[in-house]
């Protein structure tokens, strides 16, 4: 069973309805936070990233103290996702390829399944191999109930997961990506979903290292 170690607050009073509507209107107040170099967030404050403990697309247990040390990129994302995965997960893929010719060898990165019962270690294994993912850089995680990660998502990264509406397999989330430093503060964030926002990761990489 996984753990966050986060204030949890209570939502179970609130309408479904009323708190999707909320989620939107916070999620546009950051989008509208964001400065002009193309979607980073440069001016949303640092935040430390709180403690976690979930499972591998190899089954292997996997926490925050993996990645002390490291510099690494964070996203949410779920293997059957029909629309902004497709276009952050080629992005992701290229930051990959980025990273591996710019020489940041250190760097890692991170994937957390917004969509945990379907996207067991099986299924994330066979997602990085379909999508030429190098799982000595690039880390899937799973193993966690919905609503822990949708409350962590919230709490630690300040981006917005929903349940899928009535009908629906489809979870709602958030595109960002999210650059932690080796101290586990949350430095900087970019949309994951433009391609040229890559090049900001590198160069703040190259800038804060």
């Amino acid at each position: 069973m996984i753990t966050f170690n986060i204030i949890k607050q209570n939502l179970k009073e609130v309408p479904m309805k009323y708190l999707r509507t909320l989620i939107v209107i916070s999620t546009a107040l950051l989008l509208l936070s964001a400065c002009n170099s193309g979607g980073s967030n440069e001016q949303a404050e640092t935040k430390q990233v709180d403690e976690f403990t979930a499972v591998t697309q190899d089954g292997e247990e996997f926490n925050t103290s993996d990645l002390e040390g490291h510099w690494w990129v964070a996203d949410f994302i779920f293997t059957n996702c029909e629309t902004v995965c497709i276009p952050m997960t080629a992005n992701m893929l290229k930051l990959q390829e980025m990273l591996e010719e710019e020489g940041l060898d250190d760097v890692k990165l991170v994937s957390f399944s917004v969509d945990p019962e379907r996207d067991t270690p099986e299924v994330l294994q066979e997602y990085a191999e379909e999508n030429g993912v190098d799982l000595d850089r690039w880390t899937f995680l799973t193993g966690y109930d919905f609503e822990e990660i949708e409350q962590y998502a919230i709490d630690t990264f300040k981006v917005w997961v929903a349940a899928p509406e009535e009908g629906s397999d489809q979870v709602e989330h958030a595109s960002y990506f999210s650059l932690v430093s080796p101290e586990g503060r949350i430095e900087n964030q970019y949309s994951g979903t433009k391609a040229e926002q890559m090049e900001n990761i590198i160069k703040d990489l190259k800038r804060l290292q």
